[in-house]
């Protein structure tokens, strides 16, 4: 068993038990997507919110890497100390990720080929299940649910870019637009290869993950404005301090 495979299985086992419970294919499918993604959810707050440290950060680093150009050593330590004055893990938002992809390629693997990670044998059945319009879910669906899943991944891929992606970073940006029409399109593709339980979790996880990103909106708009503020407080104890000095000054005089 291979890597994914590790993965795939402790997931078939729990897409086993919800099916036990519920004893409907389609509807365990949509509980599995659920608790998939929200026990990610933190994972994510963390990649966004270690996104936005990155960029009130970056001034700072560009400074110091403007100013020790020719002095890598010395570069390295200030980048150090920034890190440390600001709390910031430069690592922060890829850890996250890394986490999530083995997590999302398990899935694939499991709801691509259901019975190599389900020992049960209801579950032989289970997957041939109607669905809604759907005649049997070990079978694509060629239209609706492809385009559900590609139209979904569109504007998720769109919301999550805005979160997730450095905006002063041009060449990142031009990818990411090549991106937002190639990875839906991509995704249409699959949904009209595979089996439509593949496509029901990727639909569903996408809305989930459009809702997910107006949470972080929210939260990143919070994180932006409180940094404003103490960049603002900074600014003025600073001009403060400048009063104080000259004010001393004068007396010395």
């Amino acid at each position: 068993m291979n890597f994914l495979g590790i993965i795939a299985k402790p997931l078939g086992m729990l897409l086993t038990l919800i099916y036990s419970l519920v004893g409907n294919y389609g509807i365990s499918l949509i509980i599995l997507t659920v608790l998939v993604k929200c026990i990610m959810y933190p994972l994510y707050v963390k990649q966004i919110k270690a996104t936005a440290g990155m960029a009130a950060v970056q001034p700072k680093m560009q400074e110091i890497q403007k100013k020790y150009a020719n002095d890598q050593q010395k570069m390295s330590e200030e980048m150090q100390k920034l890190y440390s004055e600001e709390g910031f893990n430069p690592m922060g938002g890829c850890l996250p990720m890394l986490i999530q992809f083995p997590i999302i390629m398990g899935l694939f693997q499991l709801l691509r080929n259901p019975m190599l990670y389900m020992t049960d044998k209801q579950m032989l059945f289970a997957i041939h299940e109607p669905f809604l319009w759907i005649k049997d879910l070990a079978q694509p669906d060629l239209w609706i649910l492809p385009i559900l899943a590609g139209v979904s991944t569109y504007f998720s891929f769109s919301m999550t870019s805005k979160l997730t992606t450095d905006q002063g970073n041009m060449q990142t940006q031009a990818m990411q637009k090549v991106m937002k029409y190639f990875f839906p399109l991509t995704i249409l593709w699959i949904g009209r290869s595979y089996p439509a339980g593949l496509a029901i979790y990727w639909a569903g996880g996408q809305f989930l993950q459009i809702f997910f990103n107006l949470r972080m909106n929210k939260i990143r708009r919070e994180m932006n404005e409180k940094a404003e503020l103490e960049k603002m407080r900074a600014q003025a104890e600073k001009e403060l301090e400048k009063k104080k000095a000259a004010r001393m000054k004068g007396k010395k005089r």
